[in-house]
Order: structure tokens, then sequence, then C-alpha cells
């Protein structure tokens, strides 16, 4: 797989960001420690801005900004052959070459890049608010095979969206058992209540959550 698979398979905009809102509300369920969190959202990220993000901790991330232009993503395999910092310390030929100018302030977005001020993405996708499909660049891709770009490893649960999906990377990152049920639940944006808390983690409380239910922006009992 690689960026031009991942285009075809992502959901629309909106479909997107409830799934990175989904996604995050487990992971903060499951891990009151946010360090020790794939998955993020943060709702007023800047001003008429919200990110996604996943970190995995051994260095591959993504970043999704969704702004009223429309959407822009980011990812980072640091092990890829297309790493700036395995090609003289430039980003991949084609990778970030046609994101349009709505686009081109997170390219440059300090928090996405180096300190050298390079672009820290393998892989770069886009979609304005007003496209009928996900875009990127036109790559020449490296020599052989497998996850080129890092796509399949990044974006793994954004083209798979099924609740399974989710509750196999918890259970095995997370080594608990994972109520699926309750995945579906969030998948489909029910509202938290502390029934839905405590079928993931019996010591918490829907209290304890909310600087993160705030952050995600996520709806949620009173």
């Amino acid at each position: 797989m690689t960026v031009n698979d991942v285009a075809q398979r992502l959901p629309a905009i909106a479909e997107l960001r409830d799934l990175c809102r989904s996604m995050a509300m487990l992971e903060a369920i499951l891990s009151p420690d946010w360090v020790d969190r794939y998955y993020s959202f943060n709702a007023a990220w800047d001003e008429g801005q919200e990110m996604a993000s996943m970190r995995n901790g051994s260095g591959d991330e993504y970043s999704i900004v969704f702004s009223a232009a429309g959407a822009y993503i980011r990812g980072f395999a640091h092990e890829s052959p297309m790493s700036p910092y395995a090609n003289d310390g430039e980003p991949w030929p084609g990778v970030i070459d046609e994101v349009p100018d709505a686009f081109t302030p997170f390219v440059t977005e300090p928090a996405f890049s180096d300190q050298n001020k390079v672009p820290v993405l393998t892989v770069c996708l886009w979609r304005a608010a007003t496209d009928d499909r996900w875009q990127h660049g036109v790559i020449e891709f490296p020599s052989g095979s497998g996850d080129l770009d890092g796509s399949a490893e990044l974006f793994q649960l954004l083209v798979d969206r099924s609740p399974e999906a989710f509750q196999r990377f918890a259970e095995d990152y997370y080594e608990v058992d994972v109520d699926l049920n309750v995945v579906r639940a969030v998948y489909d944006l029910r509202p938290l209540d502390q029934a839905l808390v405590s079928s993931l983690n019996a010591e918490l409380t829907l209290a304890d959550l909310a600087d993160d239910l705030a952050a995600i922006g996520y709806p949620h009992a009173d």
C-alpha cells in the first residue's frame, strides 16, 4: 500500500473527523496518561482548526488538520526510504510539490518540521472542502517492495474503519480485553456515559475524562 491506495480508501472529510474523534476518545478511556496513547484529537488546535494525530512512540506519526479549507494529512515513517533523512535532508520528490496554496501553511508548520525547517513527512494527502476525492502528488517511488512510504502502517485504522480493527489494535497494545460493543457505540458517537466508561476502564469515572471530552469535542451525558 502507498499513498495511491490510501487516497482511494479514505472516507470523506466529515466521516474521517468523526472517526478520529472516536479513536481518541476510546484511547483516553483506555489510557488516562496521555503520553501512552497512540491517537489524540485537539478540537481547538488553532483558530478555526482541529487536529487529529497519531504517535507510536517509536518515531512514526501522522497529523491531520481539519479547517475551513478542507483537510491536510502528513505522515512520517522514520524507517521509510522516502524519509527526508534518507534523501539529503529534503522531502521525497513529488510528496509536497503539488500541495495547493490553501494548505501550504501546514507544509511549513513548525510543529510538522524539524529544527532546520525541513517538513518531516514521507506521505502527504489533502482534500479541499469542495473536492470529491483525496489528492496527492505524482510520485516516483523508490525501488523495492513493501510499505515504501509508510502508508500501510500509519493509516491502517483510517482505511479499515471497522470497530473490530480498533478492538484488535487496542487489545494488542494495551493487553486487555476490549468490549466490542463499546467500541461500536463510540464509533457511532453515542454520548459517553459512566456505563460505557466502566466497560472499558473500571477505575475511571466520567468526571475524570472532563478535560479529554472538552479537548476532543466528544458528546457526553450531563
